[in-house]
């Protein structure tokens, strides 16, 4: 029986899936009632410096397909073990598994604040997370399924309640406020750095480029149409939140979307943006446990994890990967729980190290264009090395301009510093004793393909080049 394979539909939905998140609403309410609509011309920038990105990876994916490391092998093939596991373990797991726990712990908030149940707010996310778990498990249909259902079911309702917003079409009162807060230029392009949390993730279709109908064409395609799609649908917001919610009021809650839903449509709206923060952790914890857990089995393949996280179910699942990324993003939804302060802090954080593995998906293809310039590549970056050096560029200056808060922004700087070091001492011991190989010395683009194979490890292993 031929395997099924995913359309462009369900790309453009695991695009979707992890950008939008419950912590998304809380970063768009925040920038838009710091200044206003203006916040839409930031937006936009993050917007195109996110797809300087997508489109790195999409000629590194076409470049070496069907990687389920993705990001890991790219940058093993460049720059390798080393950088790979410090930007992977640290930019990419550690990241995304506490943006995760911070996104449940969101909901779960917003949860207690609705229902008043007798129970602790930790218990949806638990329900949640297990709910989640038994899906994954059973294979990337079942993935597909309620990835399609409840991402288009989130969009649809955010431009609904976008609209009846912008149009005026509320039965709550509406509010007399200026459009913008700001006019400083300066200002706007420095919360380029909030509004970039609005659009990360759309790269996590890569890892299952390989179940993809047509990934040449429906993989990009993907990536691009969700980030621009979600850029209109977060515009189409901010103008309703002009017209139903004071900007001051805005920026200092910390759940606006349901502040948004509250002041558009009275209880329904709180109950429908309390349904669209569901769907929106839903779709986001999805797509995570389904990527990073193909992600590990990737860094597995090459040695860089235990190897049971390469075994896979009768479903083709990798379900350590799975059972490993679920009970993370528990452990950090538990600290974060019920703590705005730290929820804020969180997402920060996560964008730093999110920042960091972008950065290296630039560096890869401007190593790859001067190493393999005749390759074959059935995706390229247009315009040479431009669009790369504009994403490195423009995310440094987010990484520098994190937060507006000097103390803050120290704090941000000094634990993400603090944990790439521990993570540097950590990998250079696993690469040296471990993995036996130099440190620093890229492996053949070649070479990083065949580790895909199983018997590439067993064969390793059997001479005592690997332990």
């Amino acid at each position: 029986m031929e395997e099924k394979k995913l359309g462009l539909k369900s790309v453009i939905s695991v695009s979707v899936g992890l950008v939008i998140a419950t912590s998304c609403l809380v970063s768009l309410g925040q920038g838009a009632g710091t200044i206003g609509i203006a916040f839409i011309p930031a937006m936009i920038i993050a917007c195109l410096l996110n797809m300087t990105t997508i489109a790195s990876l999409s000629e590194l994916n076409a470049l070496m397909p069907n990687t389920t490391g993705g990001l890991a092998q790219y940058t093993l093939a460049c720059l390798g073990p080393f950088p790979t596991m410090i930007s992977m373990v640290g930019g990419y797991l550690f990241c995304n598994i506490l943006s995760c726990g911070v996104e449940a712990s969101i909901f779960a908030y917003a949860m207690g604040e609705i229902f008043h149940l007798p129970i602790p707010n930790f218990s949806y996310t638990l329900i949640v997370t297990i709910v989640l778990l038994v899906a994954n498990l059973r294979g990337v249909d079942m993935f597909a399924k309620i990835q399609d259902i409840v991402a288009y079911l989130m969009v649809a309702s955010m431009v609904i309640m976008g609209i009846i917003g912008m149009l005026g079409l509320g039965t709550g009162k509406k509010v007399v406020q200026p459009l913008y807060m700001t006019t400083d230029w300066k200002q706007i392009v420095s919360m380029t750095a909030v509004a970039f949390w609005l659009f990360i993730g759309a790269e996590y279709v890569i890892p299952i480029s390989k179940d993809v109908k047509n990934a040449k064409r429906n993989v990009p395609l993907g990536m691009f149409i969700g980030l621009a799609l979600i850029c209109v649908v977060q515009s189409i917001l901010v103008l309703g939140f002009h017209n139903y919610t004071d900007w001051n009021e805005l920026a200092n809650s910390a759940a606006p979307h349901l502040l948004y839903g509250q002041n558009l449509l009275g209880t329904v709206g709180k109950f429908w943006m309390a349904l669209v923060a569901a769907l929106a952790l839903i779709s986001s914890q999805n797509s995570a446990i389904n990527g990073l857990s193909s992600i590990c089995q990737g860094m597995a393949k090459m040695n860089m994890m235990p190897q049971s996280f390469a075994k896979t179910n009768k479903h083709g699942v990798p379900y350590v990967g799975v059972w490993f990324v679920s009970i993370l993003i528990l452990v950090f939804a538990y600290i974060s729980n019920d703590s705005s302060d730290a929820i804020s802090f969180f997402i920060l954080v996560g964008s730093v190290f999110w920042m960091v593995s972008y950065i290296f998906a630039h560096i890869d293809v401007l190593i790859l264009r001067h190493r393999l310039p005749k390759a074959p590549r059935s995706f390229k970056v247009p315009l040479g090395p431009l669009f790369p050096l504009i994403g490195i560029a423009g995310t440094v200056f987010m990484i520098l301009n994190i937060s507006t808060d000097p103390a803050e922004r120290h704090a941000i700087w000094l634990l993400t510093g603090g944990v790439f070091l521990a993570l540097g001492i950590y990998s250079f011991f696993w690469i040296k004793f471990k993995m036996r190989m130099p440190v620093f010395k890229s492996v053949p683009v070649e070479k990083v393909m065949a580790m895909e194979h199983s018997l590439y490890y067993t064969i390793r292993k059997k001479r005592g080049i690997w332990r």
